[in-house]
């Protein structure tokens, strides 16, 4: 017998149901009673089973939406993509074997610190943080008609009111996107777009004091991939990062920043892209920037500091 109660367990939230993790040892243990009683298990047998594999739509970089397997998930309670689980049949000794997670996903979405992590959350493991008052939510998301994707980032406040912090970083993106919506046009460079979008967001960050000097000595010292290390944006189409991006003769622009553009391409009648700039405060990096000379020199540390918890990203 076991507790319905029983922690840990698996839970959606409120108005869902908890399902104990003792649930999934006792299966164990009576799949171990099973094989023990089984004349055709030899003592000291080792039980290895195989998950559900994560494969991917076709040639994109898409992922088929994953269900565990049955059996495995009845084992081991697992909702997770490509473990593997051992069992010692004469102990029930079990160890679960997880491989480290791919950084996107078919769903993004974050709120508090966890929107300042691209691609945070997905459907084996999604964001089931609680939102509290004054976090700033990102949503990364699309949708799909007759094969052809769509693709939308969104922040907002959850209480639905910007703090004066965040309402000037919201600002700031604002205003880079605009910017390269007015530039954009067939015969610029995807790459100028994406350097147009740095220093605005620059500019605007020195505006509200996190940062400080010069903005062209910043875009020397790649302060742009401090707060926006992604790509600008991507094409769309049948794929939501459709095909195209390097054909034989276009070649990756190995900078920070630039380095993960999905497309260096001078940009022609038809295509259609997302424009998709950004202000991430992401710990580790920005670590990495302040032990750094050459780019702490530009960041004022303690409004870095308090304008990061705050905000996390836009």
């Amino acid at each position: 017998m076991m507790s319905a109660a029983a922690g840990p367990w698996f839970w959606l939230g409120n108005e869902t149901l908890k399902v104990s993790a003792a649930l999934f040892a006792l299966n164990r243990r009576r799949l171990c009673e099973r094989l023990r009683n089984n004349a055709d298990i030899p003592k000291g047998a080792i039980m290895l089973l195989q998950g559900g594999v994560q494969s991917q739509r076709y040639c994109t970089d898409t992922d088929v939406l994953f269900r565990q397997e049955s059996f495995f998930h009845w084992t081991f309670g697992v909702t997770e993509a490509d473990c593997f689980g051992a069992i010692d049949v004469d102990s029930g000794k079990s160890i679960l074997f997880v491989p480290k997670l791919p950084e996107s996903y078919a769903v993004w979405m974050g709120n508090g610190d966890n929107s300042s992590i691209l691609h945070y959350g997905h459907a084996g493991a999604p964001n089931d943080k609680t939102l509290t008052d004054g976090d700033m939510c990102l949503f990364d998301m699309g949708g799909e008609y007759y094969c052809y994707s769509s693709d939308i980032t969104c922040s907002f406040p959850a209480n639905g009111k910007f703090t004066a912090d965040q309402s000037a970083v919201y600002e700031a993106v604002l205003r880079a996107s605009r910017a390269v919506m007015k530039a954009v046009k067939p015969g610029v460079a995807w790459p100028d777009m994406h350097r147009l979008a740095d220093r605005v967001q620059l500019e605007e960050l020195k505006k509200i004091g996190i940062l400080k000097g010069d903005v062209d000595d910043m875009i020397k010292a790649h302060m742009g991939a401090v707060f926006m290390p992604h790509g600008l944006g991507h094409f769309l189409g049948i794929d939501v990062h459709d095909v195209g991006g390097y054909p034989e003769g276009v070649n990756r622009i190995e900078l920070p920043g630039l380095k993960s553009l999905r497309t260096a391409r001078d940009l022609q009648e038809r295509m259609v892209l997302t424009i998709e700039p950004g202000i991430y405060f992401i710990d580790h990096v920005l670590d990495q920037a302040l032990n750094d000379p050459a780019q702490s020199c530009f960041i004022n540390h303690e409004v870095l500091r308090v304008s990061g918890d705050l905000v996390g990203c836009v």
